[in-house]
C-alpha cells in the first residue's frame, strides 16, 4: 500500500534510441549584425583567457538580448552606444513584463546588464570604441533572500527511499542521490566524476574544474560509499557500452548529464508526494544545513561548498534554526512548562475575571 501523499512508480522499459534525422542548419536572424561579429570576438577572447563554457553560454544569452533590443532601434555601431542608451536598456528591463504579467526579478535584470560592462571594457581595450560608456552604469542592488526551500531529513530519507534498487537503473540512481546528500556537489559537478575521482577506501571525492575552474576534495559518507560500491558491482557493467571512464551512466551507456540528473532527482521527489521547486541543489541546500544544525563549523561547510568567499556561506548559518529555537525555549521568560498544556481561552477569561475582582477588593 503506498504511502499517504506517495505517488505509484510506472517505470518504462528504455528502449533503444531510434535514429533520427541529421539536425538541419538553422539560419541565425542577428547573424548578419556587426554588434554579433563583435560579440563573437568577444567570446573567443573569453575563452583564451580561461572563462568557462557555462560563463560564455550565459553571456551569449544576455548579450543576444541586448543585441536584439539595438536592432530593433537601428543600433547597429558599437560607437552609437553610449551611456544615455545604456541607462536606456537598463530601463526597458525593468519595466519588461513576462508572458504572465510578472517583471523581471532584480537577478535577472543584474544577470542581463552584467556582461555588458565586460563587452565594453573588452571593446574599449581592443580599439573598437573610443571610451566605455558601460564603466559608470550601476547594477541593481541585490537583495539577500534566504533559499525558498529547505527539505528535512525526513523528506530526504524519503526521496531516497523511493530509489528502490530492484534493477540497474534504479540502483545508479540511488547512488547518485546518496551521493549528492552527502557531498553537496552541484549538478554541474556530478556528471563530471570519473571512476578514478572516487576513492572508496579513504572515502574521498576529487570534483575537477568546479566553479570557477577549482578543484576541491570532499569526503564521502560511509552509506553513499556503500550505495556507490554496490552501484560500480553490480549496475554499472551491465550499463556500460564501450570504454566510458564516466562514474554513473546512463541507461544507454553514456555519460549523464547535468539535466538528466535534474529530471532523475523531481522523478524521486514526485514519487515521495514531494511538490516543492528544485532538484539538485535542494540536496545540497539540505547537506549544508542539516551538518550546521549538527555542530559543524562555518569553515567545514564552505570547504564542502567549494565556496571562495565565506559571505557566501554565511547564508546556511541564517538557515539553520534549529539551535536558535533551542536557546530561545531555554531563556526566553515568556515559557509554558513543558509538563503543563497551553491555557484555553475559557480558563484565560476565568483568570482575567478572578484578577479584576481582586483590584476591586482591594480598591474597597
Amino acid at each position: 500500500m503506498p504511502r499517504k501523499g506517495q505517488r505509484l512508480k510506472h517505470r518504462k522499459t528504455a528502449w533503444p534510441k531510434p535514429p533520427g534525422p541529421w539536425p538541419r542548419e538553422r539560419t541565425d536572424p542577428l547573424g548578419h549584425l556587426p554588434l554579433t561579429a563583435y560579440m563573437n570576438a568577444h567570446f573567443d577572447w573569453m575563452q583564451v583567457t580561461g572563462y568557462s563554457q557555462d560563463t560564455v553560454r550565459a553571456r551569449r544569452t544576455a548579450l543576444r538580448r541586448f543585441i536584439a533590443w539595438c536592432e530593433a532601434r537601428a543600433l547597429r555601431d558599437p560607437r552609437d552606444l553610449t551611456k544615455p542608451i545604456l541607462e536606456r536598456y537598463q530601463r526597458h528591463l525593468f519595466y519588461y513584463r513576462k508572458a504572465d504579467g510578472q517583471p523581471m526579478t532584480l537577478g535577472t535584470q543584474c544577470g542581463c546588464l552584467a556582461p555588458l560592462k565586460t563587452f565594453f571594457k573588452w571593446l574599449a581595450k581592443e580599439n573598437h570604441i573610443l571610451y566605455n560608456p558601460a564603466s559608470e552604469l550601476t547594477l541593481p542592488k541585490l537583495p539577500k533572500h534566504l533559499p525558498r526551500v529547505i527539505l528535512s531529513v525526513q523528506e530526504v530519507e524519503a526521496i531516497l527511499r523511493e530509489a528502490e534498487p530492484t534493477d540497474p537503473p534504479a540502483l545508479r540512481d540511488r547512488a547518485m542521490l546518496e551521493t549528492l546528500y552527502s557531498t553537496a556537489l552541484r549538478r554541474m559537478e556530478l556528471p563530471g566524476l570519473t571512476l578514478y575521482d572516487v576513492d572508496l577506501t579513504r572515502r574521498l571525492v576529487m570534483v575537477r574544474e568546479g566553479k570557477g575552474k577549482r578543484d576541491r576534495v570532499v569526503p564521502i559518507g560511509a552509506r553513499a560509499a556503500a550505495w556507490v560500491d554496490k552501484y560500480l558491482q553490480e549496475a554499472r557493467p551491465q550499463l556500460l557500452i564501450g570504454d566510458a571512464e564516466a562514474l554513473f551512466l546512463t541507461d544507454y551507456g553514456a555519460p549523464v548529464t547535468p539535466e538528466y540528473v535534474a529530471e532523475r532527482v523531481r522523478r524521486y521527489m514526485h514519487f515521495a508526494g514531494i511538490h516543492k521547486p528544485g532538484a539538485c541543489h535542494l540536496f545540497r541546500h539540505a547537506c549544508a544545513t542539516h551538518m550546521l544544525e549538527n555542530g559543524a563549523d562555518t569553515r567545514f561547510i564552505q570547504a564542502l561548498l567549494g565556496h571562495a568567499d565565506l559571505n557566501t556561506t554565511q547564508i546556511y548559518t541564517r538557515v539553520s534554526i534549529d539551535k536558535l529555537r533551542e536557546i530561545h525555549d531555554a531563556t526566553h521568560p515568556a515559557k509554558l512548562p513543558r509538563t503543563a498544556p497551553p491555557p484555553t481561552l475559557a480558563a484565560a477569561a476565568l483568570e482575567a475575571e478572578d484578577a479584576l475582582d481582586d483590584e476591586a477588593d482591594l480598591a474597597t
